[in-house]
């Protein structure tokens, strides 16, 4: 399998968002950390006192880590082993296209696709049938994931959706939306 995915620049602008947003919220809500890799988003909600939350990632290395910090950590593709509901769902997929240069146990961490949102789509299409009533999605992408293209699909499932903040790279800009139900 290919290695944990290791917090970057991404991780901490998606730390930085999930830390503001869980300021005030109630304690018992239900957190799911889809594509968990290294855990900096399950250990942040940790550390603010939440407790009620799942790890999800496609990388067996990945879940046994963040099982033996003692969380809650199952291995899924997405939600395909998931049949629970959650308030929040946090996701820093991969999000770039893909580059055949790129060695492919690798990719599995940084390419949506060959356009670099399927992924995304992907994830937002089902995420719809995990979310409680009022629950809320923080959802990581990059100026080369076509966010057009996935503001428009997220539209067409019904979502609503909010920039929480960005970050502008030498190459890319990543951002961070808040998806929700109206």
């Amino acid at each position: 399998m290919s290695e944990i995915y290791q917090p970057a620049e991404d991780s901490y602008l998606l730390q930085k968002c999930l830390t503001s947003f869980l300021k005030g919220k109630s304690k018992p809500i239900s957190i799911l950390d889809m594509g968990s890799g290294s855990g900096i988003q399950a250990r942040t909600c940790k550390k603010l006192k939440f407790k009620n939350i799942l790890c999800v990632d496609i990388n067996p290395d990945a879940v046994k880590s963040l099982k033996e910090e003692g969380f809650k950590s199952i291995l899924s593709d997405l939600f395909e082993k998931i049949d629970k509901k959650f308030d929040l769902i946090i996701f820093n997929p991969p999000y770039l296209p893909r580059d055949k240069r790129e060695p492919e146990d690798s990719q599995i961490n940084t390419t949506a696709g060959d356009k670099g949102y399927e992924i995304i789509i992907k994830f937002l299409k089902q995420a719809k049938n995990h979310l409680n009533s009022g629950g809320r999605i923080l959802l990581l992408f990059s100026s080369l994931s076509k966010p057009k293209v996935i503001k428009q699909e997220a539209k067409k499932i019904g979502y609503n959706f909010n920039e929480w903040d960005y970050t502008p790279l030498f190459f890319e800009k990543i951002f961070v939306y808040e998806f929700f139900f109206p």
